[in-house]
């Protein structure tokens, strides 16, 4: 009978350990990261600000409205996020980079699942009126579109299934980048007049996909002067997309948004903040390359 119940015990405590090896704040090893443990921290932070807010802020009349937005803004930014963990670990050479990217991907799913199920809540939890509502209006059928997208990664993003779709696995997630397309497009349908943030976060995905295609052209991307030239990229590109929104869904007039790109004297336009960000990257990785150079003329000194 004692042997019986150590036994039990033996499997409950083999079991619990495998449970905790698995937690995202776990290495491989399953030791506790606490770079792994900062980043879940705060990939959850927006979501209990968020949560906390709706349920014991103050009341509005819309009281969804506010939180569903946050989700969806929060979902693009985590989905940008995670689309440049590959560039960074491959400019700054930053390998521990690849241990959150699941992580931070799973969290681009659960902002979007939290952002559904926040609007079905706002439609009193009316599901054939959702249905319609997705059907019938475009800016909502691209979001869903892109859900599905992200719960098919999502679901393929852990190591069983890694195995088991083999090469084919490779070819499923390389559909993220439509995906984020769709969710960007979303985004700026949804934005309506003012689509700053929309603009930004497009823009940070054309500088990713700018270091992207740096790669594949073989072209140094840990060098100041490609990742420069990518921040110039992803500027104009920036300011393009904003023109371009301007001119083909509003009234506003394109051509003064598109020059307000270059007045920086009341305020810095998205297209201003990715080339920041580019430029910011560039410099970065400058005093990383600059750091050894001092560190050996110290020393010799």
């Amino acid at each position: 009978m004692r042997g019986a119940r150590f036994r039990f015990t033996s499997e409950a405590m083999t079991q619990v350990s495998t449970v905790l090896s698995a937690m995202p704040w776990m290495d491989r090893q399953g030791r506790l990261s606490v770079f792994r443990l900062a980043v879940f921290l705060i990939l959850l932070a927006p979501a209990a600000d968020l949560l906390f807010f709706l349920f014991f802020g103050p009341v509005f009349p819309e009281p969804y409205e506010l939180a569903i937005h946050e989700s969806g803004d929060w979902a693009v930014r985590f989905l940008v996020l995670s689309l440049a963990i590959t560039p960074a670990r491959r400019i700054f050479s930053w390998n521990k980079l690849i241990g959150v990217r699941r992580m931070i991907g799973v969290s681009v799913l659960f902002y979007v699942l939290l952002h559904l199920v926040l609007y079905v809540a706002s439609e009193h939890w009316s599901l054939p009126k959702v249905v319609s509502e997705i059907a019938l209006r475009f800016y909502l059928t691209i979001g869903f579109v892109a859900l599905l997208g992200l719960a098919a990664l999502g679901i393929t993003s852990f190591d069983r299934m890694i195995r088991r779709l083999g090469r084919r696995w490779n070819q499923l997630h390389m559909l993220v980048y439509p995906i984020a397309g769709l969710a960007l497009w979303h985004y700026f349908l949804q934005s309506k007049s003012d689509v700053s943030s929309a603009v930004l976060m497009a823009g940070l995905f054309a500088l990713l996909m700018l270091y992207r295609i740096a790669v594949r052209l073989k072209l140094p991307l840990a060098s100041p002067l490609v990742l420069a030239g990518c921040a110039a990229g992803g500027a104009a590109a920036a300011a393009g997309i904003e023109f371009a929104w301007y001119a083909l869904a509003t009234g506003i007039p394109a051509k003064l948004v598109f020059l307000a790109n270059f007045d920086v004297q009341y305020e810095l336009r998205p297209a201003v903040w990715v080339g920041i960000a580019g430029l910011s990257v560039a410099v970065i990785r400058m005093l990383q390359m600059l750091l050894p150079m001092v560190r050996s003329k110290l020393k010799a000194a």
